[in-house]
């Protein structure tokens, strides 16, 4: 018979706290909802701006989706290294989550820009974030046992349903809330800053017993440092968008608007040489350099058809003489 490791938890030593073990215990469910809503976001994140800058959704779709569920394989792992210290463990994964996953779509974006691609800047988010989420179920499982003992497939069920509302939540939260409110990169800031504050109340109030006094202000120095970071970014994101799209689009953007549907950006026109051209989500629509491409098209059919006396174009009346007789 071998002996239990080391780093076991110890679920017949519960852990004090400063309520009562039912309410801690929905409160560790309520986490775990907010948690899961943040990490689908993250996923639906990398997963539009990827499209948005390369195309091929499905592709992208594939790329973030299976290194992710990989990743959160891996994470599940690693995670039973932090189970005899679940409370900082899941404090500093949340940390290190929230920064993540929050500056990921700049940092996409960035790499996009002046890099010129962007598919290892997705591939390493993807994977790293998906560690991360992996890490978390095993140690809130820890964590709600030592709340209070549960039957084990009981505990599961009741961690799998806050985290399937949660990500249930977090999809639609993304298209309908977070995107017109905030957009694709200040949204992505906003819900790190969710996740840091929700990863850290949960530690540094409920467990605050179960830590050193060297971990509690660990975690608090680096909570605040990450609300630091997502703060900076938000304040920053005009400022990166503007320099990001004269790095894609050249340096005459005139107009750049995201409507509800679409971001519409108009280029060139104020040089010689350098036609207008009309982007939607990125993608050239209208340039300036197919002016008599579409002039051959719609006009030069209907000018062969016959004789004509009378042309509108542009708004204007111009009389054409055509042979008399």
């Amino acid at each position: 018979m071998t002996e239990s490791p080391k780093s076991a938890p110890e679920p017949d030593n519960p852990v004090r706290l400063p309520v009562r073990a039912g309410f801690g215990r929905f409160l560790i469910l309520v986490t775990v909802f907010v948690c899961a809503a943040c990490g689908l976001v993250y996923e639906l994140e990398l997963v539009a701006l990827a499209s948005y800058l390369v195309g091929d959704s499905v592709t992208q779709a594939s790329v973030v989706l299976s290194v992710m569920v990989f990743a959160m394989g891996v994470g599940s792992l690693l995670a039973k290294w932090l189970r005899c210290r679940a409370a900082v463990g899941f404090g500093a994964v949340e940390a290190v989550l929230a920064l993540l996953g929050g500056c990921s779509a700049m940092a996409l974006y960035a790499c996009f820009a002046w890099c010129g691609q962007s598919r290892s800047a997705l591939v390493g988010f993807s994977f790293a974030i998906g560690v991360l989420i992996g890490a978390e179920v095993p140690l809130l499982m820890t964590l709600i046992q030592r709340v209070r003992r549960q039957d084990p497939g009981g505990a599961v069920a009741d961690l799998f349903a806050a985290d399937y509302v949660g990500a249930l939540v977090g999809g639609l939260a993304f298209p309908f809330l977070l995107l017109p409110a905030f957009g694709q990169l200040t949204g992505a800031l906003v819900t790190g800053a969710v996740n840091a504050v929700a990863g850290g109340a949960l530690v540094l109030w409920l467990f605050r017993r179960d830590l050193s006094a060297r971990s509690r202000w660990a975690l608090i120095v680096t909570n605040a440092v990450v609300l630091a970071l997502l703060a900076a970014g938000a304040v920053l994101t005009p400022s990166f968008e503007r320099a990001a799209r004269q790095a894609v689009y050249g340096p005459e953007v005139r107009v750049a608007v995201r409507t509800g549907v679409q971001e519409v950006v108009l280029t060139g026109g104020r040089t010689r040489g350098r036609p207008l051209s009309l982007f939607l989500d990125g993608r050239l629509q209208v340039s300036g350099h197919d002016e008599l491409r579409y002039h051959e098209a719609l006009i030069h059919p209907a000018m062969a058809a016959g004789p004509h006396r009378r042309v509108r174009g542009a708004g204007r009346r111009r009389r054409a003489r055509g042979p008399r007789g």
